[in-house]
């Protein structure tokens, strides 16, 4: 844990100073965002900032990670590699999106499951192979859910990267609070400053998108980080429970317009459109810029209610975990009601 103030500083500095580098490649090679019916920018905004993520992520991790779990690190770093430059294919044309999701964000979980990561979740009510092949199950479908809400979160400027970064920051407190080993620490610490220094880039107005490269390659970081993470907690519910709010954000918007979409008709990972709680809150009156800061908040407020439940008692979270369903599906009505463009159809 000593270590991790320097892998943050070393991933910042790093994300930062070789964002612009990247996006004069990205220029060169016409990797190019271009404006478009499900778009907001009205002009051309260069892609693969996933690229400088990386990068910084790669240098803070070898640089000052000390700890064991070697085939840990190697399983992360192949997972990660692997969903950017899937990503990148599909950013440049190359790739049909539903691989992406059906292929591509399965296997990488089953590279996290080969390491040893895995959800502890049944396994605690079921013995044996049992309760193992259940918890394998939910390890892949948990990569896989969180790694495509990232994707899907990268719609408006500096969103996907300061989702991240709050949720970094939050699962590292959320190790250090329960003295865990360093590869947690490590990585989350290497992720916040990654993020952080990409995001004076691309938040509004954005100089350098990620490209969905980067919206995956964060989302598998953070959803392994997740299941890395290991609380002790009052009620042992509270213990699973917590890195779930962590990512309530995304969780959320994924719910959302899962919700909103299924209600018209339309796949919805496969039916892009401007129905996100972004699009509902700019729309709204809040602006692009004030909706963003706003999500930022609902980030930092699910953060903090993670570490509220690790305190509770079974009885008080189970009335926690009530209101919070509650307030879920009362924002989920009211957000609806929110002006939004709707889709025509379901294609891509």
């Amino acid at each position: 844990m000593a270590g991790s103030p320097l892998t943050f500083a070393i991933a910042l500095i790093t994300s930062w100073a070789i964002t612009l580098p990247v996006r004069r490649f990205a220029v060169r090679v016409g990797m190019m965002d271009r404006p478009g019916p499900r778009k907001i920018h009205l002009q051309p905004i260069p892609l693969l900032g996933g690229i400088a993520i990386y990068a910084a992520i790669l240098v803070a991790f070898f640089i000052s990670y000390r700890g064991q779990a070697f085939h840990q690190v190697f399983a992360i770093l192949a997972g990660a590699t692997f969903l950017l430059l899937v990503g990148t294919l599909d950013d440049r044309g190359l790739l049909h999106h539903q691989l992406k999701l059906f292929a591509a964000m399965p296997l990488a979980g089953l590279i996290v499951l080969a390491s040893g990561i895995r959800a502890q979740v049944f396994s605690m009510i079921l013995d044996g192979r049992l309760g193992s092949l259940a918890d394998s199950a939910v390890t892949v479908l948990w990569i896989t859910g969180i790694t495509a809400a990232f994707s899907i979160l990268d719609y408006m400027d500096g969103l996907c990267a300061g989702i991240a970064a709050i949720a970094a920051l939050f699962l590292g407190i959320l190790a250090a609070l329960n003295s865990q080993e360093t590869l947690p620490v490590t990585l989350a610490a290497a992720i916040f400053g990654a993020a952080l220094g990409f995001l004076k880039w691309n938040f509004t107005p954005a100089k350098i998108f990620m490209g969905d490269g980067g919206a995956m390659l964060l989302g598998f970081l953070i959803a392994t980080l997740a299941l890395m993470v290991r609380v002790t907690a009052n009620s042992p519910d509270a213990a699973c429970l917590a890195p779930v709010l962590v990512l309530g954000v995304p969780i959320f918007d994924a719910g959302l317009v899962s919700f909103s979409r299924l209600r018209r008709g339309l796949l919805p990972f496969t039916s892009p459109g401007k129905d996100h709680t972004g699009h509902r809150l700019a729309n709204s009156g809040l602006g692009l810029r004030t909706s963003v800061l706003t999500m930022y908040a609902m980030g930092i407020g699910c953060g903090l209610l993670a570490i509220l439940c690790t305190r509770l008692g079974s009885r008080w979270l189970s009335i926690f975990v009530a209101t919070i369903l509650l307030a879920f599906a009362v924002a989920v009505a009211l957000l609806e009601s929110l002006p939004f463009e709707r889709q025509e159809s379901a294609s891509n």
